[in-house]
């Protein structure tokens, strides 16, 4: 049993909140680059957390040019135990509106120009993400958000797009078809590399527009997405108010994530590259200490 420290990463107004303690921005190096940007850590209600914008601080950052590696790293290295996403999505489903909020639980990764994996040549790994996300995480954020008063979708397939562009009206009835429920392009590969990083992770979604597949209505446009978005960061602050209310009444008891590695190394020890071990120092510090 253990003490909870939550990292969270979304976007800026997320962290407008007046009840954090001791809050304070600090630069943590990594050796996958940049992160998004300074690390802000404070209390709330007895819980340490650990935010990190996303797109950094005035939203500098497209979304193929999230270090999402260096995200990872850096919030493993200020000590997190669990990380959960917010972001923004579309919607792909008549039934989850502007204004929804849903957990995603899978995901149908089209990224194509990101690094998705903090291991490769000279070590090579194979994470389970068969189940992407903590469930013992996400059904901690649903909770919550019951108290909070809202309502939280607990399970949807999450299509993860390139970007910066919006889909195309045949992109988005394919990903209907596939059974998608929501899109954006900020998931993958986040949940991948909280996985190889030993961290239980949780996607709270917030459902801004209907993606372009309804021939009745609007094209997206980001004026009405920054409408509903701004609406949805209101919530989602409560929401992590009531889950920080939720964490410091339990303990946390350990997660099969946090052990993934054990089985997920297969190069021979004798054959590690160094200077990969050397960069994998806060990643796979548990695993090399057994090694």
């Amino acid at each position: 049993m253990t003490a909870w420290r939550l990292g969270i990463i979304g976007g800026s107004g997320l962290y407008d909140i007046d009840a954090l303690e001791d809050r304070r921005w600090t630069r943590i190096d990594s050796p996958w680059g940049d992160a998004s940007d300074e690390v802000l850590t404070g209390v709330l209600n007895g819980v340490e957390l650990a935010f990190l914008p996303r797109h950094g601080r005035g939203h500098m950052i497209p979304p193929s040019a999230i270090n999402a590696r260096a995200n990872i790293d850096v919030l493993k290295r200020a000590g997190c135990t669990d990380i959960v996403s917010v972001s923004a999505v579309g919607s792909l489903r008549e039934d989850l509106p502007p204004g929804a909020l849903v957990l995603a639980d899978q995901y149908i990764d089209r990224t194509r120009q990101r690094p998705n994996s903090f291991f490769g040549a000279g070590l090579v790994a194979h994470v389970s993400m068969a189940d992407p996300v903590c469930p013992r995480l996400s059904a901690l954020v649903r909770d919550a958000g019951a108290r909070a008063g809202a309502e939280i979708k607990p399970k949807a397939t999450y299509l993860a797009m390139e970007g910066p562009q919006f889909s195309t009206r045949a992109e988005s009835r394919l990903y209907r078809s596939w059974g998608c429920d929501i899109i954006g392009m900020t998931a993958m590969p986040e949940a991948r590399l909280a996985r190889e990083a030993e961290l239980p992770y949780a996607a709270l979604c917030m459902v801004t527009d209907y993606d372009c597949w309804r021939a009745d209505n609007a094209d997206v446009d980001v004026a009405s997405i920054l409408a509903v978005m701004h609406a949805n960061v209101a919530r989602a602050r409560q929401v992590v108010a009531e889950l920080t209310l939720g964490l410091s009444k339990i303990s946390r008891s350990a997660s099969p994530i946090d052990t993934c590695l054990d089985m997920a190394l297969i190069t021979d020890p004798a054959k590690w590259d160094p200077d990969l071990v050397q960069k994998l120092d806060a990643i796979c510090a548990r695993r090399f200490a057994t090694a």
